[in-house]
């Protein structure tokens, strides 16, 4: 008899319940003595590299989550090969909490960026040992969806996220979304703008920005989609021309937000509430536009691979990165979104109901190349 047979669900429910109470603690003793912030192909979202700050430990007070537990899901029994462009300092100790709850899984996982594992999966072709891609970004799934590489997701764990977070081909799994922090101690809401083209000739303090980062790009992409080549232009010629002081990437933004040097800035939302959870009396809160590419949300997410060596596999894998635990770790740990709707964010943000998200195909986000020519044509630094 095999432990997971004897433990039964009794061992299951002891190793969750563990889970639950430390998953948010994941990175706590893996950044010790790191320094320095990373980033992450194509979206900056910090899936690799060495990180300080960057984890949260979880906030307090928080109840068990909501949607389906692991425990009324398929068990996952059979060989499977996940190729992961999240990092494993950020998603590792919730793989391993996967592959520990089932005997019967051999799961391999292959961590690398985005980019890399989509031009991988295509060059192997039919012979990939990949069966799933999990995937830090939107454009990286569609663009392997559009070389024809994955294969259809059962509708019941598509239809778990909203529509404008899947295909039939991919399913997000978590969310960021683009927001203005700002310094608490010199404006409220209420003065900043609500339209992210107005900021660079309306706004009175003093801007930041992180341009070279893979999520800074992403954003201006959404801008040139969005408003068109020229209005862009001149919103970054304006940036330029106003002094806009320059960081190497949006966490170190938000710490000079909080430290006062400068009063505002454009960045992803979790990027504030890792300045919190290691200061919660930093002067630094969140602000939102409205409907524009200031308000861009993009997602994390996993697509089954066509030649999958056993599809149900590997779809209930999918299935399990959106169960009440896995959104919980995401909420706790990386301070995303989780994208079932029984699972709040961390810290005083809006429900993703709640936001005015543009329409944008986010798989057209991964284009980079025009923007960054853009931005360098435009004068600014990167």
């Amino acid at each position: 008899m095999t432990n997971h047979e004897s433990n039964g669900r009794d061992g299951r429910d002891v190793r969750r319940r563990k889970f639950l109470a430390t998953a948010g603690a994941v990175g706590v003793a893996g950044i010790a003595g790191c320094n320095g912030t990373g980033g992450e192909d194509g979206d900056g979202d910090d899936d690799g590299g060495d990180l300080v700050g960057q984890i949260g430990s979880g906030r307090a007070g928080r109840g068990a989550p909501g949607g389906t537990s692991m425990s009324e899901m398929p068990a996952l029994e059979g060989e499977l090969t996940v190729y992961s462009g999240r990092g494993e300092f950020l998603v590792g100790e919730l793989v391993d909490y996967i592959d520990d709850l089932y005997d019967d899984l051999d799961l391999t996982v292959r961590y690398n960026n985005s980019t890399d594992h989509v031009n991988a999966i295509i060059n192997e072709g039919e012979g990939s040992p990949a069966d799933v891609f999990y995937s830090v970004n939107a454009g990286s799934l569609g663009a392997l969806a559009d070389e024809g590489r994955t294969q259809a997701l059962p509708d019941d764990v598509t239809e778990k996220v909203r529509e404008e977070f899947r295909t039939e081909q991919w399913v997000g799994t978590s969310g960021r979304a683009r927001t203005v922090p700002f310094n608490t101690e010199e404006y409220s809401e209420e003065d900043l703008p609500d339209d992210i083209m107005a900021y660079p000739e309306e706004f009175e303090g003093d801007l930041g920005w992180a341009p070279s980062y893979g999520s800074a790009q992403a954003f201006i992409t959404a801008m040139r989609l969005l408003e068109g080549e020229q209005a862009t232009r001149e919103w970054l010629e304006a940036m330029v021309e106003r002094g806009a002081t320059t960081y190497p990437d949006e966490f170190r933004t938000c710490q000079e937000i909080a430290d006062g040097e400068i009063d505002a800035a454009f960045t992803n939302h979790y990027y504030i509430q890792r300045v919190l959870d290691g200061n919660p009396e930093a002067p630094i809160a969140t602000s939102f536009t409205q409907g524009d590419a200031g308000a861009v949300f993009n997602v994390a997410g996993a697509a089954v691979i066509d030649t999958a060596s056993d599809a149900d596999l590997a779809s209930n894998f999918v299935r399990h990165l959106l169960s009440a635990e896995a959104q919980d770790y995401f909420a706790r740990s990386t301070f995303e979104y989780p994208l079932i709707p029984e699972v709040e964010p961390i810290g005083d943000l809006p429900s993703i109901d709640e936001l005015d998200v543009p329409d944008l195909d986010l798989s057209e986000l991964s284009n980079l190349e025009p923007t960054v020519d853009l931005m360098r044509d435009a004068g600014v630094q990167l």
